[in-house]
């Protein structure tokens, strides 16, 4: 690892990572590299994967795996864990789903799952040195948002699976803010959690579902390269001190561009 990259994350339960699965990987990259400028090098799980990097600083994996595991072609959020056969369980006796997994890959261990209410995630096991999402504020790094049918029901969910407010060394924290949850990770907001999805909607922005939120310093010209290279936008919005907009890529995988840092806004605390 260099000194550009940053730490792995300590504890066993926090967001460690995203990643787009895809179908095409060489059309990914053309799009990813000319919407948010990112750069790719092939990573440690074969040539169906590689690693996409901003200013040398990973950022997020890409898999052109959609078809040989037969999942959705879809942006997801992946969390830490000690042991992913303990995880599983945990899903499973709370009602969720494990649709894929535990696979060894490369230097972990991976599970495909979604929650109660529909929402995919993943778990992953480290087994070997890793990357993680960078410090929050940190320009191109993803922070998450679960929009979910119930916040509280969510956070009860993902707190029971992933040992959240447990006491564990290097936990995650939640705290309840303005009816949302703000999640933090070693004392950095990572994510935040908000109610008012619906389950059987047929729009996929409305049903529940992790959206991955990439900080750019202009939403506006974000959208405008998205839109000259075969992306749509599916909705621009103000939020609380700044905008976001979420995309579809040419492949169908939805994200979130926005220039607000950070899931935390200024006056949660």
């Amino acid at each position: 690892m260099t000194a550009s990259e940053p730490a792995p994350l300590t504890g066993a339960t926090a967001p460690c990572w995203v990643h787009l699965v895809t179908q095409e990987l060489g059309a990914a990259q053309r799009f990813y590299g000319a919407v948010l400028g990112w750069t790719f090098r092939s990573g440690p799980l074969g040539r169906d994967y590689v690693m996409a990097r901003s200013d040398g600083v990973p950022v997020a994996g890409i898999g052109a795996v959609a078809s040989a595991y037969q999942v959705a072609v879809a942006w997801t959020p992946y969390f830490s864990v000690r042991d992913a056969d303990v995880a599983s369980a945990r899903i499973r006796e709370r009602s969720g789903t494990v649709a894929v997994g535990p696979l060894t890959i490369g230097t972990g261990r991976a599970v495909l799952a979604a929650d109660r209410d529909g929402a995919s995630f993943g778990v992953w096991e480290w087994t070997g040195r890793a990357a993680s999402l960078a410090p929050s504020g940190r320009r191109s790094h993803a922070w998450l948002r679960l929009r979910t049918r119930n916040a509280f029901d969510a956070a009860i969910f993902y707190g029971q699976v992933l040992g959240w407010e447990s006491g564990a060394p290097g936990c995650c924290e939640v705290s309840y803010v303005k009816e949302e949850v703000l999640v933090r990770c070693a004392g950095r907001p990572l994510a935040r959690i908000s109610s008012g999805a619906v389950e059987a909607a047929p729009d996929p922005m409305v049903r529940p579902h992790w959206q991955v939120q990439f900080p750019v310093d202009d939403v506006a010209a974000t959208v405008r390269a998205a839109e000259r290279h075969g992306g749509v936008l599916m909705e621009r919005r103000s939020v609380p001190l700044g905008t976001e907009a979420t995309l579809r890529d040419p492949d169908g995988g939805l994200f979130t561009v926005t220039d607000v840092r950070s899931p935390a806004a200024a006056d949660d605390d």
